[in-house]
């Protein structure tokens, strides 16, 4: 399989390039910096310079139409202001949702958040992140890609355990990165994970369990 990654320098990102490059994938990782490029490459991934923000999606459709799938990992961060909440958060995910379909890459995967469900009113930066987000999968979800939302709660740096809780119903909690990473490579895997929205957080069940449990409903 071939999965092209936006956002690649990220830290969730740089984990499922090492683990699909592990498994025999090949991997396109888009970046902004072009300065990030050896560290994609040590994942295990070839990068490419593609700003969100600034390419077209003819642009961005070139540098993934080669892809069998296509990842939005990207975001505009922490420290950020709402602005750029708007251009990558909901632009940048938009531009690359379009760019898959006109470069024929039908699988489409995007790493949503917790709260996106029901974002606040307020113009405070993660407000406007979460309205971005539940913008952003409002568009996936209207689209004719076989997509799928994973909203994770809260983000950590702690070591992954393997051991997750998937819903397909808002629930909130944290989750290592490590493991997000997991339950992303296996499901670009799982054609039922096609057009599910799907919540994410640490939990008592190994992925592969918990991720067979909530597929089959």
């Amino acid at each position: 399989m071939i999965v092209a990654i936006a956002g690649a320098h990220g830290k969730i990102a740089m984990r499922l390039a090492s683990l699909l490059a592990g498994e025999g994938d090949t991997v396109i990782g888009l970046i902004r910096n072009p300065d990030h490029a050896a560290d994609v490459s040590a994942q295990g991934a070839s990068p490419v310079v593609c700003d969100l923000e600034q390419a077209t999606v003819d642009e961005v459709a070139r540098a993934i139409r080669d892809a069998d799938a296509a990842v939005f990992a990207a975001g505009a961060g922490p420290g950020s202001g709402a602005e750029r909440k708007l251009t990558m958060d909901r632009d940048g995910a938009i531009r690359l949702l379009d760019a898959a379909t006109e470069a024929g890459v039908q699988r489409f995967q995007i790493i949503s958040a917790v709260g996106a469900e029901n974002p606040p009113d307020g113009d405070d930066a993660f407000g406007v992140y979460l309205r971005a987000k539940a913008e952003a999968d409002e568009a996936v979800q209207a689209s004719d890609r076989d997509w799928t939302i994973v909203r994770p709660g809260r983000l950590t740096e702690d070591q992954g355990t393997g051991r997750v809780r998937i819903e397909s119903s808002p629930f909130r909690g944290q989750i290592p990165r490590d493991d997000v990473a997991s339950v992303l490579a296996r499901l670009l895997r799982d054609s039922r994970s096609s057009r599910r929205l799907l919540y994410v957080n640490g939990g008592e069940q190994p992925v592969e369990g918990a991720l067979e449990a909530v597929l089959s409903e």
